[in-house]
C-alpha cells in the first residue's frame, strides 16, 4: 500500500487527464510539494473511454489558445518525459453545408492564424484531394487544420505522471477521498489511507467533481451524458491508401450533421453528437453508482442510426466494414459546455479543474492554467469562458444542469450566432415586470440567468429561431432596433435591466480601503463615478459603479455576469481585522433606464426629486409613494438617469413613467439596442474590451488613473508600463464593412501584417456607421491611420477616430 503523506502543499482529487497535467504543471512551476490522490487507478474516469482526439479549432479565444498550448506540449511531451505515447498529428477537414458555417471558419482561420496557427479554409475541389474516400455533394467547402489528430490518452496521462513524479510530485492510487474539513487556516483532506494537511486543493474529480463538490459545501454546476462512438473492422481500401502514402487520413468532422469520423489503424472510428441523446445519473432512478472505474454504459445503437447512415454516404468505404466495438462511457457537460477552471466558489484556497467535455485535447492548457491559478493568484490568459464564478446558484438545480446540458450536447457543433438565444433551462429569474414588457413584444435572453428584453417585435416580425441563425447584421430585429435607437435619440427609451450585481460596502476605513484597491478617485457622497480594478500586473479586473451615500457608506454596482466574480475579488482584499462590512444585495434591487431628451419631461410629472441635479449624481426620491434611488447616468449616451429600487416597487414605478411618457414618445428598448448606442460612445463591455488580456494603460483608461495618491493595487506595474511605453492601445474603428459587422477577436492589418484585434463591434445607428472597439498597436492608434479589418475571411477599410465619443463628442446632450 502506498504511503500517503501527512502532508503537502496542494492535494489535488482526481487522476484523469487533466488532474495529472494539473500535478505536472504545478511540479514544472516549481511547487514540486503536491500530491494527486485517484479513487482508483490514473485514467479509469472519462479518460479510459475518450476517444483522444486533439483539435484546436474553437470559437471561443480562451478555449483556441488553451488547446493550441495542448497540442504544442504534446508534440514534445515524451521526449522530454521519456514516455513512448502514439500522437498522430494528421490534420483535420471540418465540413461545410452552409455559407454560414463558412463564414464560421473564416472566423476561427484569422483567429488561428493570429495565435500562429496554419489554419486554412478551403473549397470543394480541395477537399477530395485531401481526403479520397470523400463524396462532396452539398458541400460549400471546409476547414482545414494541420495540427490536428489523436493522442492515446491513457498514455498521455502517463507521461503527465511521469514527468511530475520525476519533479518530485507525489501521486497516491486507489485512496478515495472521504471528507474534508477547515482546521486552522488549512485544509484536511481524509482518506481511507489516513489524513493528509495542505494549504490548497483541487477538484479535478471528473464526472465526480458535484460529489467532491459537496464535501466543500459546493454544489458543481453539472451533468453528466452518455457519449458513444463506435469502431468498425480493417477496410482494405484504407489499408492499402495508408500503406502507399505512409501516413492516416485526416480526421473527418461533419459538424453541420454532427459527427466526426477518423481513421484508427486501418479502420475507423464514428463519433456523433446526436440530437436524441441521453443524460445519465440524472434522477433518483438513475443514481450514480459508487464506483464506475473502467466501465460503460449499455450499447443504445438505435440513437446513431441516422448519423451513421448519413456517414456511409458521405464515405461509402464505411458501409463495407463490419462493427467491431461500441464505446458509451459518461462524460460531464456544464450548462454551457466550457469545463470550469478556476477559484471554488466561496471556498478559501480551493480550486476547480472538472467538467471536462474535451479533456484529452484541454488538459494541456487546463494544467498551465490551473497551475498558474494556484500559484501566482492569475492567468496569462484571460480565463472567463472556464471560470466557475461564471455560473451563480441557479446554474446548479439538477434539472437547469440536465437540460443545457443535452442541449449543448445536441448541438456540439452548432454555429453560435450573435442574435441567437438557446431556448432550454429558460426563465429562471424574471424581473418584477417581465410580463409587461413580454406582452409589448419583447424578445428575451439570459444574462447569468435574469431574462432581459434584446429587441422588441411588432406583430408580423419574424421572430422564430430560425431568423436568427445567421452573422448579418440585417433580420427581423434590425429595423426595430433601429426605431428603438432612435427613440433614445429624438425622445426618450425606457430598459428594463435586471440582475445588475451590487454589494453593500460600509463601516470605517471603508472609503480608504476601497481607494487603495482602485486606479482612480473615490467619489463624494452624493456622487457616482467608475472605478477600475486593476491586477498586480496593471491588467484590468474589472469595472465597477461606485455610488457614495456617505463618507464611509457605498453601493458598488457591477455586471450581471460578473456577481461572483467581483464579490470574490473584494472579499479577498478585504483587511482580516476590520469593521468594514460587505454584502451581496444582487437580489434585493431591479433597474431601469430612462434616457433620452424627454427624459426630464417625463419624470418632473410623476416626481418631486430635483432633477437639476447634475451629470453623475444621485438621490433618493418617490414615486407613486415607492422610494428609489434616482442616479444621473446614461450608458446609452443620452440625457437619462438610472432608477434602482426594491423589487416590490418596481412595478408601480414603472407602470407610473410608462404612462406619464406616452405623450412624451416614450418606447421599450433593449439590450441589442443599448449595445450599438454604448458603442457609439466608446463605452466598454465586461469581458470584451475589459479584461486581464489588457492592462489599464493599453484600454486608454488614463483619466481613471490618480498617480499622485498613496499606493494602490497595480501601481508599480502601470508607472513601470509607462515608463516603458505602451505597447498596444484601446481604439474606436469605423468601419466600411459589408453586411456584417466585426466580431469579437476580428484581426486588425496594416501593410500585410496583424496588428490587433476587435474587442466589440456593431451597427452605430445614431451615426449610421459600423464601429467597432479594438486594441491595436500603439503606434498605429493615432486618430486617422487607415487599417484594415478581418471580417469573416474579408478585409474592410476602417479609420482609427480621435480618442473620444462618436456620438455627442463633449458629452453635452449627456450632461443638459
Amino acid at each position: 500500500m502506498a504511503e500517503i503523506p501527512s502532508t503537502a502543499r496542494v492535494v489535488i482529487i482526481g487522476g484523469g487527464a487533466v488532474g495529472v497535467s494539473s500535478l505536472y504543471h504545478l511540479a514544472k512551476a516549481g511547487w514540486t510539494d503536491c500530491v494527486l490522490l485517484e479513487k482508483n487507478e490514473l485514467t479509469s474516469g472519462s479518460t479510459w473511454h475518450a476517444a483522444g482526439n486533439v483539435p484546436t479549432f474553437s470559437s471561443s479565444w480562451s478555449l483556441m489558445n488553451m488547446q493550441r498550448y495542448s497540442a504544442g506540449l504534446y508534440r514534445g511531451l515524451a521526449a522530454e518525459v521519456d514516455y513512448p505515447m502514439n500522437y498522430h498529428v494528421t490534420g483535420s477537414l471540418r465540413l461545410a453545408h452552409t455559407k454560414e458555417r463558412m463564414r464560421e471558419f473564416q472566423r476561427v482561420k484569422g483567429m488561428g492564424r493570429y495565435q500562429g496557427m496554419d489554419i486554412d479554409v478551403v473549397g470543394v475541389n480541395d477537399i477530395k484531394g485531401r481526403y479520397p474516400f470523400i463524396e462532396t455533394h452539398e458541400l460549400q467547402g471546409a476547414l482545414y487544420d494541420p495540427s490536428d489528430g489523436d493522442i492515446d490518452p491513457a498514455q498521455l496521462t502517463q507521461a503527465l505522471a511521469k514527468g511530475a513524479r520525476d519533479m518530485g510530485a507525489k501521486i497516491v492510487r486507489f485512496c478515495p477521498v472521504s471528507g474534508v474539513r477547515r482546521e486552522n487556516g488549512e485544509w484536511v483532506i481524509e482518506t481511507p489511507k489516513g489524513e493528509i494537511r495542505c494549504e490548497y486543493v483541487v477538484n479535478a474529480a471528473g464526472y465526480r467533481a458535484r460529489e467532491v463538490g459537496k464535501m466543500f459545501g459546493r454544489d458543481v454546476p453539472m451533468m453528466v451524458m452518455s457519449h458513444q462512438y463506435i469502431l468498425f473492422d480493417e477496410i482494405p481500401e484504407l489499408a492499402a491508401w495508408s500503406k502507399e502514402h505512409g501516413k492516416k487520413l485526416p480526421l473527418l468532422r461533419d459538424v453541420d450533421t454532427s459527427y466526426y469520423l477518423r481513421q484508427e489503424k486501418n479502420g475507423m472510428n464514428l463519433g456523433p453528437y446526436e440530437k436524441n441523446c441521453r443524460a445519465h445519473w440524472a434522477s433518483d432512478n438513475d443514481p450514480m453508482p459508487d464506483d464506475f472505474s473502467f466501465q460503460l454504459f449499455p450499447d443504445d445503437l438505435e440513437r446513431l442510426e441516422w448519423y451513421l447512415d448519413d456517414a456511409v454516404r458521405r464515405v461509402p468505404i464505411l458501409g463495407t466494414a463490419g462493427l467491431s466495438k461500441v464505446i458509451n462511457g459518461p462524460i460531464p457537460y456544464a450548462p454551457d459546455g466550457n469545463p470550469l477552471i478556476g477559484p471554488m466558489p466561496g471556498v478559501p484556497n480551493a480550486f476547480e479543474a472538472c467538467v471536462f467535455t474535451f479533456g484529452i485535447a484541454q488538459a494541456g492548457g487546463a494544467g498551465k492554467v490551473l497551475a498558474e491559478w494556484v500559484t501566482e493568484g492569475q492567468t496569462e490568459w484571460d480565463m472567463w469562458s472556464c471560470d466557475p464564478r461564471r455560473f451563480t446558484a441557479f446554474a446548479s438545480e439538477p434539472d437547469y444542469c440536465v437540460a443545457k446540458g443535452m442541449e449543448v450536447y445536441g448541438h456540439e457543433y452548432a454555429i453560435h450566432f450573435p442574435r441567437h438565444a438557446w431556448p432550454a433551462g429558460r426563465g429562471r429569474k424574471k424581473s418584477p415586470i417581465h410580463d409587461r414588457i413580454a406582452a409589448l413584444g419583447a424578445q428575451f435572453n439570459a444574462y447569468n440567468g435574469w431574462e432581459r428584453a434584446t429587441w422588441f417585435a411588432q406583430p408580423g416580425d419574424d421572430i422564430s429561431e430560425e431568423s436568427t441563425q445567421t452573422f448579418t447584421r440585417d433580420g427581423p430585429w434590425q429595423k426595430r432596433i433601429r426605431e428603438e435607437c432612435l427613440a433614445v435619440r429624438d425622445a426618450a427609451g425606457i430598459l428594463d435591466l435586471p440582475g445588475f450585481s451590487r454589494y453593500r460596502l460600509q463601516g470605517p476605513g471603508a472609503r480608504e480601503w476601497l481607494s487603495s484597491l482602485i486606479t482612480g478617485v473615490v467619489p463624494k457622497p452624493g456622487r457616482i463615478g467608475l472605478g477600475y480594478f486593476a491586477d498586480d500586473k496593471g491588467r484590468i479586473v474589472t469595472e465597477m459603479s461606485i455610488m457614495a451615500l456617505d463618507e464611509d457608506f457605498f453601493f458598488l454596482i457591477t455586471a450581471s455576469v460578473a456577481e461572483l466574480h467581483d464579490l470574490e475579488w473584494l472579499q479577498k482584499h478585504l483587511p482580516q481585522e476590520t469593521q468594514i462590512t460587505l454584502q451581496n444585495s444582487t437580489e434585493a434591487f431591479a433597474c431601469q433606464i430612462l434616457s433620452g431628451p424627454n427624459a426630464r419631461k417625463i419624470l418632473a410629472e410623476v416626481t418631486n426629486a430635483d432633477l437639476s441635479l447634475p451629470w453623475l449624481s444621485h438621490q433618493s426620491c418617490q414615486i407613486e409613494g415607492r422610494w428609489l434611488q434616482l442616479v444621473r447616468v446614461s450608458f446609452a449616451g443620452e440625457l437619462g438617469w438610472e432608477f434602482h429600487t426594491k423589487i416590490d416597487d418596481t412595478a408601480t414605478v414603472f407602470d407610473a413613467v410608462w404612462a406619464a411618457g406616452q405623450k412624451h414618445g416614450l418606447k421599450l428598448f433593449g439590450m441589442f439596442a443599448l449595445d450599438s448606442l454604448r458603442l457609439e460612445k466608446g463605452y466598454r463591455a465586461w469581458k470584451q474590451d475589459l479584461s486581464t488580456d489588457y492592462t489599464i494603460l493599453q484600454g486608454w483608461l488614463e483619466r481613471f488613473v490618480k498617480w499622485d495618491k498613496p499606493d494602490f493595487k497595480g501601481k508599480a506595474a502601470l508607472q513601470n508600463e509607462e515608463q516603458q511605453g505602451v505597447t498596444k492601445r484601446f481604439v474606436t474603428l469605423v468601419v466600411e464593412a459589408g453586411d456584417c459587422d466585426a466580431p469579437y477577436m476580428s484581426t486588425l492589418w496594416h501593410d500585410g501584417k496583424i496588428v490587433g484585434e476587435t474587442t466589440s463591434g456593431g451597427f452605430g445607428h445614431r451615426v449610421d456607421k459600423s464601429i467597432a472597439l479594438g486594441m491595436i498597436r500603439a503606434d498605429l492608434a493615432a486618430p486617422g491611420t487607415k487599417i484594415e479589418v478581418e471580417i469573416f475571411g474579408e478585409n474592410f477599410p476602417a479609420v482609427v477616430q480621435k480618442d473620444e465619443p462618436l456620438w455627442d463628442p463633449r458629452n453635452e446632450r449627456l450632461r443638459a
